[in-house]
Formats: structure tokens, C-alpha cells, sequence
């Protein structure tokens, strides 16, 4: 089994045709898909989506390029919409330097919000980190002083820094299609010295998809193709990394249950 722990089922890309899409993940093994907030003014197709499926969780948030949207928006709805049985994340949130199109001041404040919502619900926070990597890792730094919250870099793609950061408050580290460009060496590097209780997959669908689908509308069963990569890259076999961040998966992502007949690993 593997976990798509990042995608974007509410998105249009996917919804014209949602249950050949969630069929096909079953089909390749995929056993749960956390579909991710970025509009909390949205949060209906979210709910729609986690209602239908009994393998799909989301979680509950505004991503940094909307921050500016939904600046208004105060912490107790996000508590409040946290509640739902099957959200089991808060995010995506971050900072985004490379589009800009929320002030950055806004970004962030919008950031400290959500790791506030982590803190106080205990559901880890999905990290969006674009070209922003020092003011990423000093915010989380100061933050994590104020009281501890777990966290997830997700579709990791800054530099080793961050990670090490990252990996130094107990985050864990998310790799998505983009391990498997050619071009990504410097990825690759970043997740071999990622511990293995660390790491976890995911394909960002509908964006980023993985070699050889590179250019086409990604989707969850991709995720099949990163794991593989990733085994390649770090020296574990396709059932290691697939049992391996699934255990992940499910030691970050608490409220989500594993499927029957599967159980914890000795």
C-alpha cells in the first residue's frame, strides 16, 4: 500500500472525472489520498470529497498565494472546521517569494495562523516553501519555541538547508514527482539523507507529474512512480519505501485511520 499525502482532488483537472480517478489509485495500490485545502472559503468540495470517499482525508487551510483572500478569516473557524472527523491536517500554508501574489507580510501572518491552528489542534501542518527558505525556517524556529507542532514539508524542492531545519524540529520531508525529472539531482541528494522515519510521497495532482507522465494532468495513482524513484535513490526496495512511508504517514497524520487488516509495523 502507498499514501498520495498531498493532492488536490477538489481541483477541476480531476473532478470532471473523480471516481475514475480515486478507482485508478485503488487499482495501483494507492490506499488513502489526503486531498488539500487552499481556499478555507472552499472548504465545501473538500467536505463533499472526504464524505464520498472512504479513502480520501483532507485537511483544512489557505494557501500562501491566497493569503491576501482570506486574511480575515480568524483562527477559531479554522479550529472549528479542524473538528470534522476525517480532516486530519491543517494547511496548506507557508510563504511563496517566486509568484508573489500576496504581500508578504500577509503571507506570513497567514503562516503564524496556521502553525497556531496546528499547535492548538495537534493535526500537523502541510508547509508550502517556495524560494522563501530562510524566512520559512526562522518562522518555524520561533514558532516551535512558543509550543511544539508537527509539521510536514511538503513537494520538497527548496535547498538542504531548509530541510535540515526542518528535519531538526522533527518535520518530516515530502517528495513528489519531481525527484524523478533528470534535472533534479539536488533533490534526490536531500532525500537520501533524509532519515527513513521521515520521509513520505505524495503527487501534488493535478500538477508535477512524475517521469514518464512528465507535462501530463498528475494524478494519485502516480504516486506509484516517485515511490519507485525514491527506492532507487535512497538504496530500499518498491515494498520498503511503500511500507515505510505509509507507517510515516500514519505516525504524522494521527487522526487518520489505517485501513482493516492493516496493522502498525513490530
Amino acid at each position: 500500500m502507498l499514501i498520495d499525502s498531498h493532492c488536490h482532488l477538489d481541483f477541476p483537472d480531476l473532478q470532471a472525472e473523480i471516481d475514475d480517478v480515486v478507482a485508478r489509485a485503488r487499482q495501483a495500490g494507492i490506499g488513502r489520498m489526503i486531498t488539500i485545502s487552499t481556499r478555507i472559503r472552499q472548504f465545501e468540495k473538500i467536505r463533499a470529497l472526504i464524505e464520498r470517499y472512504d479513502d480520501v482525508f483532507g485537511s483544512i487551510g489557505t494557501h500562501c498565494l491566497h493569503a491576501h483572500e482570506e486574511d480575515d478569516i480568524p483562527l477559531d473557524t479554522i479550529l472549528e472546521l479542524a473538528a470534522h472527523p476525517k480532516v486530519v491536517a491543517i494547511g496548506e500554508a507557508g510563504l511563496d517569494y517566486h509568484y508573489d501574489y500576496a504581500p508578504r507580510d500577509v503571507q506570513a501572518r497567514g503562516f503564524r495562523k496556521h502553525i497556531a491552528a496546528a499547535r492548538l489542534t495537534g493535526l500537523p501542518l502541510v508547509i508550502h516553501a517556495r524560494q522563501a527558505d530562510k524566512d520559512i525556517g526562522d518562522i518555524l524556529e520561533e514558532e516551535m519555541e512558543k509550543g511544539a507542532f508537527s509539521a510536514v514539508l511538503h513537494c520538497y524542492s527548496s535547498g538542504p538547508e531548509l530541510a535540515r531545519r526542518g528535519l531538526a524540529l522533527g518535520f518530516y520531508v515530502s517528495f513528489s514527482g519531481i525527484l524523478t525529472f533528470k534535472s533534479a539531482e539536488e533533490i534526490r541528494d536531500i532525500a537520501r539523507f533524509v532519515p527513513h522515519d521521515r520521509l513520505l510521497v505524495e503527487t501534488d495532482a493535478p500538477y508535477l507529474a512524475p517521469m514518464p507522465f512528465r507535462g501530463k494532468r498528475n494524478e494519485p495513482a502516480f504516486v506509484a512512480n516517485t515511490a519507485r524513484i525514491l527506492a532507487e535513490t535512497i538504496g530500499l526496495n518498491e515494498s520498503e519505501v511503500a511500507r515505510q512511508t505509509s507507517e510515516n504517514a500514519f505516525r504524522l497524520f494521527t487522526k487518520m485511520p489505517r485501513p482493516d487488516g492493516i496493522k502498525a509495523a513490530a
